[in-house]
């Protein structure tokens, strides 16, 4: 009698969660042997120190095969050579789409060009983190750039759907991809002191209110030409300085310190001027461009004041809203455009000051 006998092969895959994230991290084989034997690995297993050693080459030598995936995540999801678990096939794609924070802060204003590659090195010594960490996290950087700078729709849904990244993930690489197409400058000295959280949440304000957007037609990385010119119309508030200033004044007297509102009152010229000179002449490309050191400079004036970020939250939604109650600035269309420009100043401002 023959007997019938089922046989299954597999290949399937082995992840080791914490020794992916020390070859993630930039970790020599060695030096990952080494965090794992003084985190107690083999006190808690009783695996030697070769042992230990040969499962960490083993592992390295898989993930270095995956990588060439991992550059793809759409690869990754549609290969047949591995056998991976979804669930950790979107691990392996989120740890190695990760970032440190301060390397990005360091790459923000740089060309991703070979040259700045190169010069990682700087980067690894003044942040601490492997220079192959650092250049894992310029090649993603220069990868998502590449593929979704000119890609219409929402940008970090464009991302979160081409690499199969988190939403909280994608949206940090959306406001990545934006500072540097619109190549805002970020490495002045008196910039130097933001980090990458405050960037970022400036440049999520920015997109969200001053980007291109009609109808089916969305853009995230391109801001509207036109509302940039209709900026202009702003002018006009200056010649109500005054009765703006009284607008102002009166909703603040009662909120701020005697001294505090003082300062306000006796400046309150440089500040409007400040605010409203940006607005005319944002249409031209490098006045964009230096957005954020226009915006240091206001800062500098209310420093000079001593005012601190509590006075600077009281005084922005007097100063915008005040301006609604001026006639010049009642028209719909007027409206709109001063609200959508003191979202992204006020908040831009409130953050930078905040930080400093």
């Amino acid at each position: 009698m023959s007997a019938e006998i089922d046989v299954f092969i597999s290949n399937y895959t082995l992840v080791d969660p914490e020794i992916y994230e020390l070859w993630v991290e930039g970790q020599t084989a060695r030096d990952a042997v080494a965090t794992l034997n003084d985190r107690g690995l083999g006190r808690e297993t009783g695996a030697s120190l070769e042992l230990i050693a040969s499962d960490v080459l083993d592992h390295y030598r898989t993930y270095a095969l995956l990588e060439k995936l991992l550059i793809n995540p759409n690869k990754l999801q549609e290969q047949l050579a591995f056998q991976i678990e979804p669930q950790t096939r979107q691990i392996l794609i989120e740890k190695y789409y990760d970032f440190d924070d301060a390397v990005i802060r360091e790459l923000l204003g740089k060309k991703l060009s070979s040259k700045h590659r190169k010069d990682l090195d700087e980067v690894a010594e003044k942040t601490g983190v492997p220079l192959k960490s650092c250049r894992r996290q310029f090649d993603n950087v220069k990868r998502i750039f590449k593929i979704t700078e000119e890609t219409p729709g929402p940008l970090a849904q464009n991302i979160q759907n081409l690499f199969y990244l988190p939403e909280d993930l994608a949206r940090k690489y959306a406001c990545i991809v934006f500072i540097g197409y619109m190549r805002f400058e970020t490495t002045k000295r008196k910039l130097q002191y933001l980090a990458f959280s405050s960037w970022k949440k400036c440049a999520q304000v920015i997109m969200d209110q001053w980007t291109y957007r009609m109808g089916s037609e969305y853009y995230e990385t391109e801001i509207d030409k036109e509302f940039l010119l209709e900026l202009r119309e702003l002018k006009v508030l200056g010649d109500k300085e005054k009765e703006h200033k009284h607008l102002v004044c009166a909703a603040l007297k009662s909120q701020m310190l005697q001294k505090k509102f003082n300062e306000v009152e006796q400046n309150f010229r440089n500040y409007s001027r400040a605010i409203l000179t940006l607005s005319s002449t944002l249409h031209r490309s490098r006045d964009m461009r230096n957005l954020f050191v226009d915006l240091s400079q206001f800062i500098d004036l209310w420093r000079q004041s001593q005012l601190n970020y509590q006075d600077l939250e009281q005084f922005l939604p007097a100063f915008t809203q005040s301006a609604l109650e001026i006639d010049v600035l009642r028209e719909p269309g007027v409206k709109t455009i001063w609200e959508k420009y003191m979202k992204v100043v006020s908040e831009c401002l409130l953050t930078m000051y905040k930080h400093i």
